[in-house]
């Protein structure tokens, strides 16, 4: 987003990497107070339940911190393991502690996972390594609380069983966005481009509390549900020059039941 009198700043701590951009330059450092302490009680719940880290099926929290029980309830509904949500979630927190502190405009972005409310509309550009499309398109956020998340099965550290260039998940927050990604992203695989897409998106609009989804796969962009309104990047903001007129495309759409 345009950040004229805003406030940004980037943060990392541990694997933690961070855009936090807010209207208060005071909550600035709230974000970055609170995304230290639900790490720290993150931490501390895995070294008495390691399996929440490991595990690649949805892990109830017993007992456990605000941060933890988050993320297992998104794990649940999407059906990944719980560390699936953790970059969405601690953005989500992030977030809310701003809002609480004041802020009419708060966003956190952490490892591509995006949570944001604002009074004005919020832009983010879609990453996605190589793909024609990377930092070429975003999207213009106008409906909040929202949370946008993407994972890749080509382009990103994260684990994912599927090879899709990019899967992005809309929800009310990025903790779901983040799990729903990930399981949506393990499902687009083999060399029948469309059937996958198609399959992903059904996937995506299965689980409770996505909103919309956006794939590109094989040459092939898909859509589903209510997906945010697609801009193009300015030619200075892109990496890299390829055209998008040189993607062959298929677009697939389909409306949320």
């Amino acid at each position: 987003m345009k950040t004229k009198n805003l406030f940004k700043k980037v943060f990392q701590v541990k694997e933690t990497s961070c855009t936090i951009i807010s209207d208060k330059k005071s909550t600035i450092n709230v974000a970055i107070a609170s995304i230290k302490y639900h790490r720290k009680k993150l931490e501390k719940y895995i070294k008495l339940h390691p399996k929440f880290l490991y595990s690649l099926k949805p892990v109830p929290a017993n007992n456990g911190s605000v941060v933890a029980e988050l993320m297992a309830e998104a794990a649940e509904k999407a059906n990944v393991g719980p560390m699936a949500a953790v970059a969405g979630v601690l953005a989500d927190l992030a977030v809310k502690d701003m809002v609480l502190a004041g802020s009419k405009i708060a966003v956190v972005e952490n490892g591509g996972e995006v949570s944001a409310v604002s009074n004005k509309p919020v832009d983010v550009a879609l990453l996605a390594g190589d793909s024609p499309l990377s930092k070429q398109i975003g999207f213009r956020l106008e409906k909040f609380p929202t949370g946008v998340a993407t994972s890749s099965g080509l382009f990103s550290h994260a684990l994912s069983f599927g090879e899709a260039e990019a899967v992005t998940i809309f929800s009310a927050n990025a903790g779901l966005a983040d799990a729903a990604a990930t399981a949506v992203g393990n499902l687009i695989k083999g060399k029948d481009w469309r059937r996958a897409v198609e399959r992903g998106i059904k996937g995506a609009l299965s689980i409770d509390g996505v909103r919309g989804v956006f794939i590109v796969y094989g040459g092939l962009v898909g859509k589903g549900g209510e997906v945010a309104k697609m801009i193009k990047v300015s030619a200075e903001e892109a990496i890299g020059r390829t055209s998008l007129s040189s993607l062959k495309q298929v677009f697939l759409q389909t409306k949320q039941s």
